[in-house]
């Protein structure tokens, strides 16, 4: 099995180059509701879960930390509110959500997309969670306890609820991720149907089982997801989804491309590289750099699930580009994807 650099791969999954959204550090918001500057800090989730921290960075963008029940620890997320919040009392927002990529955090988006500038005369909440570096967008099977961290729990139950009453969110929603996120997006949008309106995936992990991993290993996608990323990390490799073959129902049960049937009705928006040196990787890129090869990885899934997608005569927009794992493509992409998401929440 080919090694990976985890470190090299943190490397292009988080501090790539890419349109740098720049904020300044804010200061946490005094007691008192106001809804141009709301206060959110005491805001509960029906499970107790609770926004224990608040800051605002500029008048529309503010990270919170929430107190999950579902994790057993806080998480936080940044919230871009919309364009028209605090002038339209009473109103509701669609949401949209943006999910990072493997070794990412909530700050991914803002800082490597131009995600300000595209929502800057946009109705709509804009909502960039924490997934953890590997949490992989599920409540964790744990050997079958199903117990903590709850991933998925912690941003459709807790978050959702925290973000309809503390900022009037509405239940029309679209979401969106890379890599890691993508399977997201993906996964979250079938398992619950109805729940998102359209889901994009950039670059997505979409068939967790995969019979390759190639041009990266010769091994199952699965095999070299959890021997080269969770045991190497001190993680158990079985507590995510638990052994590919012994509990393959689990894996399945999260799986995108074994899931296709349960986004009818959804907008669906795939693209991903084909794994080759493209416009926007530097100059001197080396072919052989785990961020390209990686891409070609990602490509064979995105085409199994749009050929699923397909033959269900599902509304799924495919777009295939020549390029690396990075950064650059991934905030490109969003801009591509952005007027299909914001159709589908009518938001402005």
């Amino acid at each position: 099995m080919t090694t990976l650099n985890r470190r090299r791969f943190f490397g292009v999954a988080s501090t790539a180059a890419g349109v740098a959204a720049t904020t300044s550090q804010g200061v946490a918001l005094a007691s008192g509701r106001d809804e141009r500057n709301p206060h959110l800090i005491g805001v509960q989730a029906d499970n107790g879960a609770s926004v224990i921290a608040q800051n605002f960075l500029d008048p529309r963008t503010v990270d919170i930390t929430i107190n999950s029940v579902a994790l057993g620890h806080t998480a936080s997320a940044r919230i871009i509110l919309p364009n028209r919040f605090g002038s339209r009392a009473g109103a509701s927002w669609p949401v949209l959500y943006l999910l990072h990529g493997g070794y990412g955090d909530y700050t991914d988006w803002a800082r490597h997309s131009d995600i300000a500038r595209l929502v800057r005369k946009r109705d709509a909440l804009v909502v960039m969670p924490d997934g953890g570096a590997l949490g992989f967008y599920t409540d964790w099977w744990t050997r079958g306890a199903g117990s903590k961290p709850g991933w998925e729990t912690f941003h459709l139950v807790e978050l959702s609820q925290i973000l309809a009453r503390g900022l009037h969110a509405a239940d029309r929603r679209a979401i969106a991720g890379l890599s890691m996120g993508g399977f997201g997006a993906m996964s979250y949008a079938a398992r619950r149907p109805g729940f998102f309106r359209a889901a994009a995936s950039l670059s997505g992990t979409l068939d967790t089982l995969h019979p390759t991993a190639e041009p990266v290993s010769a091994d199952r996608f699965a095999t070299w997801l959890l021997q080269t990323h969770y045991a190497p990390g001190g993680y158990d490799a079985l507590d995510l989804f638990g052994d590919p073959t012994a509990q393959r129902a689990v894996w399945a049960a999260h799986n995108p491309a074994d899931l296709v049937k349960d986004l009818r009705g959804t907008e669906l928006y795939v693209s991903c590289g084909n794994g080759r040196i493209g416009p926007l990787d530097p100059p001197g890129t080396d072919p052989s750099d785990i961020s390209v090869r990686y891409e070609a990885v990602q490509l064979a899934q995105n085409q199994e699930f749009v050929k699923r997608a397909t033959r269900l005569d599902l509304d799924v927009t495919f777009e295939t580009y020549t390029g690396s794992h990075t950064w650059p493509y991934w905030a490109r992409e969003l801009e591509k994807a952005f007027p299909l998401l914001m159709r589908a929440l009518d938001a402005g």
